[in-house]
């Protein structure tokens, strides 16, 4: 693994969806912006955290990058290579590469197919299926046993559909997975099982992960680096220590204010953020933030460029500036 070789690009992405009105003649009067002109790179055998509350674009960017979206513009590059520029063929052949572990293992998984038969179709796909050991293999590595392969969905307790879902993705080792909330419908022990087997199939693998989660404590214990999304845009990114420890946007600030801590006795300060998260339909220029903000200045009404902070920690917060960074270590 060599973790400096950048196995997706993803450069200036934007997800319009129109919004159409008329029942005989139909027009467009609008667009929700699901994500806004967001760039960032996915590195061979890391782990980068998508964070950021429901709606935010998390799962619209995954489902770009993956091409189950067609993006309204911008550029996703797998290894240098221009996902759009494929044809469906070119397309298809390059999937075995990258996979996806989706939300709602319920519903992505085929009533109609037992375990053998959805772990085996993405093999045969791609012409890759060599006999059946391959898929007690799979079912061994994400702690299933051999007779589960002999079930169906309703069959499966809910943790063992999400394994079914982790072994359907690595079936063709792909190099990167897409994992959209993986953990989100299990409870903490089944979490923790869940978290320990995506490491362990990662070393042995060698394969990189997008994690999309709203649950920062997991995201603190598994990423390397992490991304915070509000509002369809990027608005931190670096090094997953150091936007913990030390987060400059406010909306990160906020977020992590309000992660849990076990010991009563410890008291931290809380950033409580003022009313709703706006509507992607009316985004306003400058910061995403500025109507919720209880730090909020006149410049946070215009365009906001990233800072960098240093060891490839960047924000886009006028608190990020240099001076504000000063003063406010000063303090």
């Amino acid at each position: 693994m060599n973790s400096n070789n950048v196995l997706i690009k993803v450069d200036n992405l934007t997800k319009h969806f129109p919004i159409i009105r008329g029942a005989i003649i139909q027009r467009q009067v609008g667009a929700v912006q699901a994500v806004d002109k967001i760039s960032f790179d996915i590195r061979e055998g890391e782990t980068l955290g998508l964070v950021g509350e429901s709606g935010c674009g998390k799962s619209t960017t995954a489902r770009c990058i993956m091409q189950l979206e067609k993006p309204t513009a911008g550029r996703i590059l797998f290894r240098g290579q221009d996902l759009a520029s494929l044809t469906p063929n070119g397309l298809r052949s390059q999937r075995r590469h990258f996979q996806m572990v989706f939300q709602d293992a319920e519903e992505s998984l085929n009533p109609r197919l037992n375990v053998r038969r959805t772990l085996r179709e993405p093999l045969q796909l791609h012409g890759l299926y060599r006999g059946e050991e391959q898929l007690q293999q799979a079912a061994e590595r994400v702690n299933l046993e051999p007779e589960h392969l002999d079930r169906y969905r309703h069959q499966l307790s809910g943790g063992q559909k999400q394994r079914v879902g982790v072994a359907r993705a690595i079936m063709t080792q792909p190099p990167l997975v897409v994992l959209d909330e993986p953990t989100s419908s299990l409870d903490m022990s089944l979490r923790i099982h869940m978290i320990a087997m995506l490491r362990r199939l990662q070393r042995e693998l060698d394969m990189a992960y997008l994690f999309i989660s709203h649950d920062l404590s997991t995201v603190r214990h598994l990423c390397d680096r992490v991304l915070v999304m509000y509002l369809g845009r990027i608005v931190e990114m670096g090094r997953t220590e150091q936007v913990f420890s030390a987060p400059r946007h406010v909306y990160t600030r906020a977020l992590l204010s309000a992660i849990p801590i076990p010991d009563p006795s410890v008291r931290r300060e809380r950033i409580v953020l003022q009313g709703e998260t706006p509507s992607p339909r009316w985004i306003k220029p400058g910061c995403g933030l500025q109507d919720r903000c209880p730090l909020v200045a006149d410049e946070c009404t215009r365009p906001m460029p990233f800072y960098a902070l240093g060891g490839g920690h960047w924000a886009a917060c006028r608190l990020a500036k240099p001076e504000a960074v000063k003063d406010t270590a000063a303090s």
